[in-house]
């Protein structure tokens, strides 16, 4: 039975995910902000409240690591956004964004390691940043910048693993509620990314993969 590791069940890709990897017949470990909210998800739950606290995500994996080893495939979907300025942007703001979407993604993947299998794919659901350079998206925009710098690195340092970033364009989730931009109407639905990320994993893709459609 191939398995699967995914940070981020409680965000729509993650669920998303989770149901199409149990669809697949994979056996799928996932950690949740909040457990009780993804109860019905076909899955092995376990709570982190926090990708950003290493202690917190230590003791996590650990709990993982009674349910699953020679991980095939490693998800970071985990996320936030704000629209705030430079100038109006308090530090907290400005860490709890790059924690999400940066910190978290190393950290996780750290104590992550020693459960993947050799040839593990590792896959972090990143952003077309560069269209996202806009007015009160730098702390958003330079996080995802630098998950693609964290993953190029990866890659060179895990060869015999498979590393990508699945760099979506707009997807219909509840983060537009964060933001004072109109959901575009050719927005990926959850669902339909999973295939994609799906698709990438089964042909084996590396490096950064852009869907605008």
């Amino acid at each position: 039975m191939s398995k699967a590791i995914i940070f981020g069940a409680n965000s729509d890709i993650g669920r998303a995910m989770i149901h199409y990897l149990a669809q697949e017949g994979w056996q799928v470990v996932a950690f949740a902000r909040d457990d009780t909210a993804v109860s019905d998800l076909p899955a092995t739950i376990i709570e982190l409240s926090d990708v950003a606290d290493e202690y917190a995500v230590q003791t996590a994996v650990r709990a993982a690591a009674y349910e699953i080893d020679d991980v095939d495939l490693w998800l970071y979907s985990v996320g936030d956004i704000t629209a705030v300025s430079v100038a109006d942007m308090p530090l907290s703001a400005w860490q709890r964004i790059l924690n999400a979407n940066l910190t978290g993604a190393y950290l996780t993947l750290h104590h992550s390691l020693p459960l993947l299998a050799e040839d593990a794919h590792i896959m972090f659901v990143g952003a077309i940043h560069e269209r996202l350079r806009l007015p009160g998206l730098s702390a958003y925009a330079a996080a995802k910048a630098g998950l693609d710098a964290l993953a190029e690195t990866v890659k060179k340092e895990q060869r015999k693993k498979k590393v990508s970033v699945i760099r979506p364009g707009a997807v219909a989730t509840k983060f537009w509620d964060n933001v004072p931009l109109n959901l575009p109407k050719d927005a990926m639905s959850p669902e339909k990314l999973a295939t994609k990320i799906w698709e990438a994993y089964e042909t084996g893709h590396k490096g950064q993969l852009d869907l605008t459609h």
